[in-house]
C-alpha cells in the first residue's frame, strides 16, 4: 500500500503532497514557504490547529489571518486535539500526507500515509514543490479473531508493543537505515472501525515506525459517508503476493485488557488494587466515539471516588457534541467528571498538575502515567483503583450514532480575499 501511494506521486525530483497538517509550529513553515514564494497553497488541504486554549491569546487573530491569507485552513482552539480533528474532517485514504507531529500517524486509520518531516520539507510542500522521501521499509502485521468483551483498540496497540514490534522495526530498519512503515491488514481488519483502526495506527511512534497505514475498504468509505465526506473515498489495499520486510500475526481473541506502566505492557489484573489519583479519559488519541459511550454508560449512577480527579478532555468538538446530544455527557458529568479543553499542556501536566499515580487512555507525555483503555479507567472510577475492567461483569452495548455533526463552526477558511491586516 506504501508503494502504491508513493508511485502514484512520484515526479522530477521528488514526490508530490496531497496535504500538509501543522501542529508544533506552523507559522516557521508557512515563514519558509513564504521565501520559496509561496502565494496560495494550491494542496488538497493544508491545516494549521490552535493547541492552545487556555491563557493569554492575543496574538491568535493576527497570525490566523496571515494563515487564511496563504490558503491554509485552521482550526481554531476549541476545535479538539488535532489528530483526531485530521482524522475527521480531512483525512483522505491513498493521499500523502506531511506533518511536524508523529501523533498524525494515527490518520492512517483512515488509509492515509503520514509522515513527521522537517520544517523545510512542509515549507516546499506548501510552496507547491516536490518533496524528497527515502523509500521506506514495510512491515506487515495480520489481525485474525475477534476481540472479547472489555478489550479496546487501546489494548491491541498495547499488545504489539508486548508482542515486540518495536524490534520488528528495528531489524527492518537496520538492513539499510531506511524508515519503517507498518502496513495492517488481515480479515479482522474488516471487523475495525476507523476509529479503532486509527488507536492501534497511533502506535507507530512508540515502535520506531515512521508510519502506520490501514487499508482503505467498506468501513472507511461508511466512516467517510458519515462524515459527508464521501468523494475523498478511494480503495486502497495490498496486492496479492506482495513482499514485506517482516510479518507479525496477531489473533485478537487472545488480548487481555493490558495497561503500559514505567515502558512496560502487563495485565490489567497485575495492577489489582493499585490506586491512582488522576485520571485522564479522552486527549490525542487512544479514545474512539464508542469507547466515550461505553465509559458513559459503565459509570452511570456511580461516583467518582474522594482520592481521584477524572478530567475529561474529548478528542474532538464533534465527540463532544454526540457524546451530549446521546446524554452521555450528562452521565459522565453526574459521576464528577471535569470537562477540559484540548489543551497540549494537558499532555505535559501543566494545566492540571496531578497528585499521584496517573492512568490515562493516550500517551500523553506523562513518562510515569499508566496508559489503559477507556474501559480499563471507567473500572479504575467505578472501584477506586485499577484492575481488570472485566470485573463489571455485564458488558454494555453501544450505538454509535450515524448522524454526525459536520458543521465545521471552530474550523476558519479564507477566501481569495483575505488578506493579512
Amino acid at each position: 500500500m506504501v508503494q502504491k501511494i508513493l508511485a502514484g506521486r512520484s515526479v522530477h525530483r521528488g514526490l508530490d503532497v496531497d496535504q500538509v497538517a501543522l501542529a508544533v509550529a506552523p507559522h516557521a513553515a508557512v515563514d519558509d514557504a513564504l521565501a520559496r514564494g509561496l502565494k496560495r497553497t494550491s494542496l488538497e488541504a493544508a491545516v494549521a490547529y490552535e493547541t492552545t486554549c487556555v491563557g493569554p491569546r492575543a496574538k491568535d487573530a493576527q497570525g490566523r489571518a496571515a494563515l487564511l491569507a496563504h490558503g491554509l485552513v485552521v482550526a481554531r482552539a476549541g476545535a479538539g486535539f488535532p489528530a483526531p480533528v485530521h482524522l475527521e474532517r480531512f483525512a483522505s485514504p491513498a493521499r500523502l500526507c506531511l506533518t511536524d507531529d508523529p501523533r498524525f500517524a494515527s490518520v492512517g486509520g483512515g488509509g492515509m500515509l503520514a509522515f513527521r518531516r522537517p520544517t523545510s520539507d512542509l515549507a516546499a510542500a506548501l510552496a507547491g514543490q516536490p518533496v524528497e522521501l527515502p523509500t521506506p521499509r514495510s512491515v506487515h502485521v495480520l489481525l485474525a479473531g475477534r476481540t472479547r468483551p472489555f478489550v479496546c483498540a487501546r489494548d491491541v496497540a498495547l499488545e504489539l508493543i508486548r508482542r515486540g514490534l518495536g524490534d520488528v522495526v528495528k531489524r527492518a530498519s537496520e538492513k539499510d537505515g531506511a524508515e519503517v512503515v507498518v502496513e495492517i491488514g488481515g480479515p479482522s481488519v474488516r471487523l475495525l472501525s476507523v476509529g479503532d483502526r486509527a488507536v492501534i495506527a497511533s502506535v507507530a511512534p512508540h515502535v520506531g515506525a515512521a508510519a502506520a497505514i490501514f487499508p482503505s475498504d467498506e468501513r472507511t468509505e461508511v466512516f467517510l459517508r458519515d462524515q459527508r465526506r464521501s468523494k475523498a473515498h478511494r480503495a486502497l489495499a495490498p496486492d496479492a503476493g506482495a513482499p514485506f520486510d517482516d510479518v507479525m500475526q496477531v489473533d485478537l481473541g487472545a488480548v487481555d485488557p493490558l495497561v503500559l506502566e514505567g515502558g512496560k505492557v502487563r495485565a490489567a489484573r497485575e495492577l489489582a488494587g493499585k490506586t491512582v489519583a488522576h485520571v485522564v479519559l479522552g486527549g490525542d488519541g487512544g479514545t474512539t466515539l464508542r469507547d466515550l459511550l461505553a465509559v458513559a454508560l459503565l459509570l452511570k449512577s456511580k461516583r467518582v471516588p474522594a482520592g481521584i480527579d477524572l478530567l475529561f478532555a474529548p478528542p474532538t468538538r464533534q465527540m463532544l457534541e454526540v457524546l451530549a446530544a446521546e446524554g452521555a455527557l450528562s452521565d459522565l458529568i453526574a459521576t464528577g467528571a471535569r470537562i477540559v479543553e484540548p489543551d497540549a499542556r494537558v499532555a505535559s501536566g501543566e494545566l492540571y498538575p496531578p497528585c499521584g499515580l496517573v492512568a490515562q487512555s493516550a500517551d500523553l507525555g506523562a513518562t510515569e502515567a499508566v496508559v489503559a483503555s477507556p474501559e480499563t479507567l471507567a473500572y479504575a472510577v467505578a472501584t477506586g483503583a485499577l484492575g481488570d475492567p472485566r470485573g463489571f461483569k455485564r458488558p454494555v452495548r453501544v450505538s454509535v450514532p450515524r448522524s454526525l455533526p459536520t458543521d465545521d463552526v471552530l474550523i476558519a477558511r479564507g477566501t481569495a480575499r483575505t488578506r493579512v491586516s
